[in-house]
């Protein structure tokens, strides 16, 4: 057997939050061959079995038995296909330095993506978004293992079931695959999207797509911490969606309150607006705290565990039910779900 295997593998720098946790086996597969392996062994020793990408999502426990696989493939290469290309990027792929390479090579359709944490893999797993636009709207393909039997299938950008920060990988596919690879159409044609919040100003009539990359990636800097500084999962709650009666409502007490109303008839409201107005920007309790610049980031100080990180976000949400009446859903999953 090819596949390296590691007993008690330290994850704390597997996770963007920092959080301590031991894998109790561990393995880094760098091939399509050593993933089955990997795959293969754990079903044959009926091990419960952990998959992870780059962590940027994920809340750690202080300890995973069984076998945990973090796949590291990490190729990408284009096929042409008129004004159209094909991107296709394995797993362990960076998400941001892929979307900088495209972006260098002028092709559009992910240039408002930058600067996302995380690998290639997990992107289709909450359907990844940021600024206007979605990992749903330029996925053409996703390839990957079914865990039951090895079976290796292509899904369809249809078949992923995508919505607002979900897709059929948190559904019915949640825990048995694994994603192996993405494929993305871009074009070479122009298309900037800059309707989102101040984009447009800082950019030229006719930016280039590593304009508005570069754009993108410094009003991030400006926003957000480097989880390699101060540990964080980016936006730890989702926006919610709430039904336009109770947008109503909370509009004619709050008129400044942002609001984005969806075909549905229901409303999008920013968490981190709703945070900040309960007074928890900056907010810290122990080991954990909401950033003092975007109330939307919860970060970790060090020190801290899941169990903790879990009560400091559920008091978060309580405070915003409580003043708003309205349900915040956290993004990051945990990984013994």
């Amino acid at each position: 057997m090819s596949l390296v295997l590691q007993s008690d593998h330290d994850l704390s720098r597997a996770n963007t939050l920092g959080l301590p946790c031991l894998a109790e086996c561990y393995a880094a597969p760098t091939s399509l061959l050593e993933l089955h392996e990997a795959l293969d062994l754990a079903q044959r020793q009926d091990w419960p079995l952990t998959v992870l990408g780059g962590g940027s999502n994920l809340i750690l426990p202080e300890r995973l038995g069984g076998l945990v696989v973090q796949p590291a493939m990490r190729h990408w290469w284009l096929e042409e296909q008129g004004e159209s290309v094909l991107v296709h990027a394995e797993a362990a792929m960076g998400w941001h330095e892929l979307v900088m390479a495209l972006a260098h090579l002028g092709l559009w359709g992910t240039e408002n993506l930058a600067l996302i944490p995380g690998h290639c893999g997990a992107a289709p797993i909450q359907n990844i978004g940021a600024y206007g636009v979605e990992l749903g709207d330029v996925l053409e393909a996703v390839h990957l293992i079914h865990l039951d039997d090895g079976r290796e299938a292509v899904l369809s950008s249809a078949d992923c079931a995508f919505g607002y920060r979900d897709s059929v990988f948190k559904g019915a596919l949640d825990g048995r695959v694994v994603i192996t690879r993405l494929v993305l159409r871009l074009s070479r044609t122009p298309h900037p999207r800059l309707g989102y919040g101040d984009l447009a100003c800082r950019l030229e009539a006719e930016p280039s797509a590593l304009a508005v990359a570069q754009a993108i990636c410094a009003i991030r800097h400006e926003k957000l911490p480097d989880p390699a500084l101060l540990g964080n999962a980016g936006s730890f709650f989702k926006n919610p969606l709430v039904s336009g009666e109770l947008a109503r409502r909370l509009m004619a007490e709050h008129s400044a309150m942002p609001h984005f109303p969806q075909p549905d008839g229901r409303v999008k409201l920013p968490a981190g607006w709703l945070i900040d107005r309960c007074g928890l920007k900056g907010w810290r309790k122990g080991h954990f705290g909401m950033h003092d610049r975007q109330a939307l980031v919860l970060v970790h100080f060090g020190g801290g565990s899941a169990d903790e990180l879990l009560a400091f976000a559920g008091e978060v949400a309580a405070r915003v039910r409580e003043r708003f009446g309205v349900i915040l859903e956290r993004e990051p999953r945990m990984a013994d779900d």
